[in-house]
């Protein structure tokens, strides 16, 4: 197998490019975390909003600046990274296409947050009918879509050019994986972009009286399962190809983690159903479908599993490893750039145990609508996927910058998310707790009344307050890290870690490269599972579905 050479450094015009997005992401950590610290302080009861601001306010906040802000800057920034590092720094035209991208999203943002903040948009993350926003908030959104779809085409465009200069090879596998990443993100936007711009948007505008509500969350959850996804491959990315390096092991198997991705671009999608198991207007048929393809993505995440520990052992067992978790002697706990992710890595194991109830119908009435489902996002995407995210960081800013990561950085850094994950735990399992429990989601302490219910609640929401307040000093802590890396610390080289396969000479077979077949395959499985319901839904909707407006 012929193999391109890596260049040692990320062009300085790419990392530019990259830290730019980097940039917002931090904004973004900062402005949604004083929002969920805020927001859990109202739910113990001890705590009132200054000044006028409302709870569902600085809900909407935390959910949209943080689950979609912050992820999809932070990806679209680490996308770009990892492709210039391994297939090659972007031409003008593709760098130009980029910026155009990152700009639009970042407009795009700041109209959205600047509606929620005058409390004209407070819909919650999910945003979807009967409630509404102004007509400014959904074109923001319409635009972080759209420049989030330029960025992608700048992923696009370079990969299409490696191929071109190396027919026959298969691609980068950090190259390939980012590119799996960015062609489900299209096809999962194409959902909330359809809800936006053909019902929201004109509805908000006043050019229509009525949405069909039932469409309006269909739509939404197309899209809102494989933003898991979305938020969760670029994890993988980290667990499979450059942890493996971080420790100085090899990647256990090329072939195992590109079918993984192509087994997550082919099951991400049709599986919205399983969050609206609940719902009236839809077939227990199709719901009965679309659990089980949301079962199926469970294989690519056992195949992950299965290869990021058969990496760590065959590291042990080369050090003199013995016995059954002799390996876990030999992996470097002192270096945060491993341990902050491995923690996330642990924490995806409870997280994947929940999705499992959350998708299982009889057991999904138990904990629908209740705070389980919240502590379940916050096992995912707050802790297995962020901490990755800050693990990455660690060697990504300063490598991006020209600086390096020094033992204090080194060592706070581990601070940081050792106080991560005492804080979720509080936090997290208090939220899991109270859900079993019957207490609801999205809702202010104001709204539960005197019920006796409610009383036994209370303590589980002290505990989210304790955790929330841990995890708001960890933020503190992780901004204080990303400042000194991109602009205090020693000026030096730092390494991007980019493993190596452990059997090199076993090349992955090219059909994995075969788009027209893949993305073929993922539209087939769209249609049959939406095509049907979507019709149903559409002619057999109530007369007039109207919503409510909240300015």
């Amino acid at each position: 197998m012929i193999k391109s050479p890596l260049k040692s450094k990320v062009d300085s015009r790419d990392g530019k490019l990259a830290m730019a997005h980097l940039y917002v992401a931090f904004i973004a950590l900062l402005v949604g975390g004083l929002a969920g610290l805020l927001q859990v302080l109202v739910r113990s009861g001890k705590f009132q909003l200054p000044a006028g601001i409302g709870y569902y306010q600085i809900l909407t906040v935390h959910g949209v600046v943080l689950g979609l802000v912050l992820t999809t800057f932070f990806i679209m920034g680490f996308q770009l990274s990892v492709v210039s590092k391994t297939a090659g720094t972007f031409t003008g035209k593709q760098r130009t296409v980029g910026w155009i991208g990152f700009w639009i999203m970042t407009i795009g943002t700041i109209a959205a947050a600047v509606m929620i903040l005058l409390n004209k948009a407070s819909v919650l993350y999910t945003f979807y009918a009967p409630l509404q926003a102004h007509f400014i908030f959904y074109l923001g959104l319409t635009l972080v879509v759209v420049g989030s779809w330029t960025v992608g085409a700048a992923i696009i465009m370079k990969y299409a050019e490696w191929r071109r200069a190396n027919p026959g090879q298969q691609s980068p596998l950090l190259t390939f994986m980012a590119l799996v990443n960015t062609l489900m993100w299209i096809v999962a936007t194409i959902g909330v972009a359809a809800t936006v711009l053909i019902q929201l948007l004109p509805w908000s505008l006043g050019w229509v009286d009525t949405v069909n509500v039932a469409v309006s969350r269909t739509l939404f959850w197309y899209f809102g399962h494989p933003l898991v996804y979305f938020w969760l491959l670029p994890a993988y990315m980290v667990w499979y190809a450059i942890i493996p390096k971080i420790i100085g092991g090899k990647i256990f198997s090329d072939s195992l983690a590109r079918m993984s991705f192509i087994l997550f671009l082919l099951f991400s999608i049709p599986v919205g159903f399983h969050h609206q198991l609940l719902e009236p207007g839809i077939d227990a048929a199709w719901k009965f479908l679309q659990v089980v393809l949301t079962f199926a993505v469970v294989i690519p995440s056992l195949m992950t599993a299965f290869s990021l520990f058969a990496s760590f052992e065959t590291f042990g067992r080369s050090k003199g490893a013995k016995g059954l978790f002799g390996w876990l002697k030999k992996l470097p706990w002192g270096d945060a750039r491993f341990t902050v992710p491995f923690i996330g890595m642990v924490a995806f194991i409870p997280a994947g145990a929940g999705g499992i109830v959350n998708a299982s119908h009889q057991m999904n009435q138990v904990i629908h609508n209740t705070i389980w489902v919240t502590g379940h996002f916050h096992l995912t995407v707050a802790t297995a996927v962020v901490l990755t995210f800050f693990g990455a960081a660690f060697w990504l800013v300063p490598h991006l910058t020209g600086r390096k990561l020094t033992k204090k950085m080194n060592k706070l850094a581990l601070i940081q998310g050792s106080l991560w994950a005492i804080g979720m735990t509080f936090m997290s399992g208090a939220m899991h707790a109270a859900g079993l429990l019957g207490a609801p989601r999205r809702s202010a302490f104001s709204d539960y009344g005197g019920s006796a219910q409610a009383a036994e609640w209370i303590p589980y929401q002290i505990a989210q307050a304790v955790g929330g307040s841990i995890l708001f000093i960890a933020i503190i802590l992780m901004l204080y890290i990303f400042i000194n890396l991109a602009f205090f610390a020693p000026k030096g080289e730092q390494e991007f870690p980019v493993g190596e396969a452990l059997h090199p000479e076993e090349k992955a077979p090219m059909v994995f490269e075969n788009w027209k077949l893949w993305l073929g395959i993922t539209v087939l499985l769209i249609l049959f599972a939406y095509t049907i319901p979507f019709i149903d839904l559409i002619q057999n909707a109530p007369p007039g579905s109207k919503g409510f407006k909240l300015w």
